[in-house]
């Protein structure tokens, strides 16, 4: 079974470039790419900056998605931001794990079961959208966290995991050292994905466990993306196995 997921720091919908906000141009982007599923980070509910737009809802009912969980992280005296998962297949066991270290920025990840279904075969995939910290140290504490935690670390080995976002990860080191230990690889290769008009950072990444496998991964490049985001999406194509496979 084949399906899309994006991951994607839509920076509020502010351009990299020009500073504007355009939520307009995020949903061209998206719209094109089809997600059937799509991790976003720093997505805003209420903020000034961004037209008070419920940016997850908005998109959803642009793009035809109807399934979102939302996990904000940074409230304000009016609105706010946080991480959203828009899916094509019903989201259940919606969950927010918060990864906040001390007095740092707060962070987190949203985590949702959403059921895939193509054709006639159907199978239950885990969801995990991340944003991580700024500071290495920060990073890999919030990383152990996560792994040690519910619902992560009582999932079989073979359910299918799909784990993406903003990592934050300035040498690319996050998944050899913490994220291949516990099972995941890596989908596509390694891909600078900041900024966006001249990538010279692997901030993002999409990584697999269980039974899903990466047919093609890697940064969505081409005027529009450069334009929309400080970060460029990420795309990738999976192959889901039946549970009887």
């Amino acid at each position: 079974m084949r399906f899309r997921v994006i991951s994607w720091n839509i920076h509020k919908g502010i351009g990299g470039i020009d500073r504007r906000y355009r939520i307009e141009r995020i949903e061209k982007v998206l719209a094109g790419l089809s997600p059937d599923i799509a991790m976003l980070q720093e997505v805003t509910d209420g903020l000034p900056v961004a037209q008070f737009h419920d940016q997850a809802e908005l998109l959803a009912e642009r793009l035809g998605i109807r399934h979102i969980a939302f996990g904000p992280q940074h409230r304000f005296r009016m609105g706010g931001y946080g991480n959203a998962i828009l899916s094509r297949w019903p989201l259940s066991a919606i969950e927010h794990v918060d990864l906040t270290m001390g007095w740092r920025k707060r962070r987190g990840v949203i985590c949702a079961r959403s059921r895939v279904r193509v054709g006639e075969h159907s199978r239950t995939v885990m969801i995990f959208n991340l944003h991580l910290g700024l500071a290495g140290s920060e990073r890999g504490a919030q990383l152990e966290r996560f792994l040690q935690s519910h619902p992560f670390a009582r999932l079989h080995h073979r359910t299918p995991v799909v784990l993406g976002g903003d990592l934050n990860d300035l040498w690319g080191s996050l998944g050899p050292r913490f994220l291949n230990p516990a099972g995941f690889k890596r989908a596509g290769g390694l891909a600078n994905t900041f900024p966006a008009m001249l990538p010279v950072r692997p901030l993002d990444g999409i990584f697999l466990r269980g039974d899903v496998r990466s047919r093609h991964c890697g940064p969505v490049r081409d005027d529009l993306t450069r334009q929309a985001s400080d970060h460029l999406p990420l795309a990738a194509d999976l192959d889901l196995k039946l549970a009887d496979e």
